[in-house]
């Protein structure tokens, strides 16, 4: 049994081969929806999640999340187009592509994964080492999704991605995260200063209550040694105060995209297949880094994709 198996993580039915060996089919669970689409039909409906339902797809959410960090799983491409629900209310995580097992002591690996809006800074930074953290960070963007029904960092490119986090969240210093000035898109670049306070600004308190605003902020810490956990989060108290999540037998159900017209989602691609990003670069070069420094702007590699 695939050690992911969980409720909220779509299940592998069974692997099919065609009349050749390049002909595999991944056969899995049909599930309605994915949250990505649904939430674009929904803005066209002029229709928001309320917070019970916010409450019970984060729950879910954080459920398969911890599951798989429990089992040393990295998925490294959490976002709201690998998100699927069904007509029963269960969230289910899918698209296994970028994932990758990891260890104790960390190795190291490329940066260039996670879809650029739900990137983590250390990713956008080059770090050469990280962890479960990243895929936190991809929650608190999923989870400001759920509440504005918008992409709360859509940059552009890396350096606008970088630019749009820091007008947010302030510019990171040594002090709120150690080892920050030693990154090294930081020792090459200089960034703008900006204070802290953008995130109430962009979602008011009639949308997400002090308490959840505090579960976002611990999301998107920008130590990922301080950011908060997908079992912490769990036991935060944005579960506990009213309204709580519903059940997800009584969330709303829409037409599936197989019954209707498909809608075009839009959101960045994920990085692309390992083959492009060593072909790109040699280990020990500044383009290993996903860039290279031209007139002070970042032009990233293609990224690639890990096996297990």
């Amino acid at each position: 049994m695939f050690m992911g198996q969980h409720p909220n993580i779509v299940t592998v039915r069974e692997i099919v081969v065609g009349s050749n060996m390049d002909k595999i089919f991944i056969v899995m669970d049909y599930v309605e929806h994915d949250l990505k689409s649904l939430m674009e039909t929904m803005r066209g409906k002029k229709s928001v999640f309320l917070p019970g339902e916010v409450k019970c797809l984060m729950t879910q959410l954080l459920r398969a999340v911890h599951h798989l960090h429990d089992n040393w799983i990295l998925h490294r491409d959490l976002k709201t187009s690998n998100l699927l629900l069904s007509h029963k209310g269960i969230l289910k995580v899918g698209d296994f592509g970028l994932a990758r097992e990891y260890g104790s002591p960390l190795r190291q690996y490329t940066p260039v994964v996670v879809t650029l809006w739900y990137r983590a800074p250390e990713l956008l930074l080059c770090a050469k080492e990280y962890s479960t953290p990243i895929d936190m960070w991809s929650v608190g963007c999923i989870f400001a999704e759920f509440i504005t029904m918008n992409p709360l960092f859509p940059g552009k490119s890396e350096v606008d991605q970088l630019n749009r986090i820091f007008k947010d969240l302030g510019t990171p210093s040594e002090l709120l995260w150690p080892g920050y000035k030693d990154l090294p898109a930081v020792q090459k670049m200089t960034f703008a200063e900006h204070a802290s306070n953008g995130l109430r600004q962009r979602i008011g308190s009639d949308l997400l209550s002090e308490t959840g605003l505090s579960l976002l902020q611990g999301f998107l810490t920008y130590n990922p040694a301080r950011r908060l956990t997908a079992d912490a989060a769990l036991e935060h108290a944005y579960f506990k105060e009213q309204p709580v999540a519903i059940e997800p037998a009584m969330f709303p159900t829409w037409p599936a995209k197989s019954e209707g017209n498909r809608r075009t989602t839009h959101s960045p691609k994920p990085p692309a297949g390992g083959a492009a990003y060593a072909q790109y670069a040699r280990a020990d070069s500044d383009e290993s880094l996903g860039f290279h420094v031209q007139n002070r702007s970042l032009n990233v590699a293609p990224g690639f994709s890990l096996k297990f």
